[in-house]
């Protein structure tokens, strides 16, 4: 009989422990997103009477959906492991060896962390193997085969990594040799076309899926140009910097930043990230308008166009003096007339 290995690789000496392993019955860990692909990977698997548990891993720019997960894990039946990559996660961002796709989405080097974190819970759960929902093409930066085979190597998992939409394509895997898997059950959809994975969701009895819409802010046109501009000043990224680049309209004045609350939703967001980090903000005091947070220096010209800026944005005439409070250690009053729209523009990210 063949002797069964974990994701790690690691073989026991002790021959009854190797006879018991080998009757086991064979366990994956799915790296699910709660899209239609990944939970497809997971059920087939699952049909083939393998135990599946499950791994969320949740990065600063995704959008988590966590009342999909709850019904996937409802429907499936699997226990769902969700792990937040942080500062790890950002640092990489910064300077991804392996460079970045067509906006600042560091595609491969994300894969990489993705696998090596699910590899140490593999370890952990004493799963045989990893699942993933990808399809051979899909994605231009990730999923091609070459990326896929330096992504496994590269996070130390060589054929340890089961796809099942697109085994057939694909070099057998180590669960497929060891018949963990069958790989005739396995599949060979290929590229971009939805058609496929639409029409085995209607078999399996899998709907109320959410639509494909890439689901990372770092592939965001608008978003990766703020981050670009941002680590161009910066050089370095925060959680507390994300929080901030994904609110408010941005304007850069002598190397501070100047970020203003576009509606009542986003004052709020910003006025809480400011007494969370003790960041200084402005307001309009006899009109309504934004709150705008000024991260960086204030130095007496930052000031001046943050107020000017403020003023702006609010409802007060845009010719005559308006009062702005500024709130710091010290709470200061400023009057000052708007910032004319030609200015305005020379500032803004």
């Amino acid at each position: 009989m063949t002797e069964r290995t974990r994701v790690s690789g690691k073989r026991r000496g002790d021959a009854s422990a190797n006879r018991e392993k080998a009757e086991k019955r064979p366990k994956a860990l799915a790296l699910l997103s709660g899209g239609l692909d990944s939970t497809l990977a997971a059920k087939l698997i699952l049909d083939q009477g393998v135990e599946v548990e499950a791994v969320n891993l949740v990065t600063p720019f995704c959008f988590c959906d966590t009342d999909a997960l709850n019904r996937l894990r409802k429907k499936l039946s699997v226990k769902i492991h969700r792990v937040f990559l942080g500062q790890e996660f950002l640092d990489m961002v910064v300077d991804p060896p392996h460079g970045y796709g067509s906006q600042m989405n560091p595609c491969i080097d994300c894969r990489i962390l993705m696998f090596k974190k699910a590899k140490q819970l593999a370890e952990r759960i004493e799963a045989d193997f990893l699942v993933t929902g990808e399809v051979l093409d899909e994605r231009p930066f990730s999923q091609k085969k070459d990326s896929m085979l330096l992504i496994e190597r590269k996070a130390g998992i060589e054929g340890k990594v089961l796809r099942p939409l697109s085994a057939q394509l694909l070099p057998e895997t180590d669960p497929e040799k060891e018949g963990l898997a069958d790989r005739d059950m396995l599949l060979a959809i290929r590229g971009r076309r939805r058609a496929p994975q639409i029409e085995l969701a209607k078999k399996l009895n899998i709907g109320d899926y959410p639509n494909p819409s890439g689901g990372c802010l770092l592939t965001d046109p608008r978003f990766a140009e703020r981050l670009r501009e941002h680590l161009k000043n910066e050089r370095m990224l925060t959680s507390r910097d994300i929080e901030l680049l994904k609110l408010g309209r941005h304007f850069r004045v002598n190397g501070a930043k100047i970020i203003v609350g576009r509606n009542e939703e986003e004052n709020k967001k910003l006025l809480t990230i400011a007494k969370k980090h003790e960041i200084p903000s402005l307001e309009a005091v006899d009109h309504m308008g934004p709150l705008t947070l000024l991260v960086g220096e204030a130095n007496p010209d930052v000031l001046r166009k943050a107020v000017a800026i403020t003023v702006r944005y609010s409802d007060a005439p845009r010719t005559i003096p308006i009062r702005v409070r500024y709130r710091d250690k010290e709470e200061r009053m400023f009057e000052t007339e708007a910032m004319n729209d030609e200015d305005l523009e020379t500032l803004r990210v």
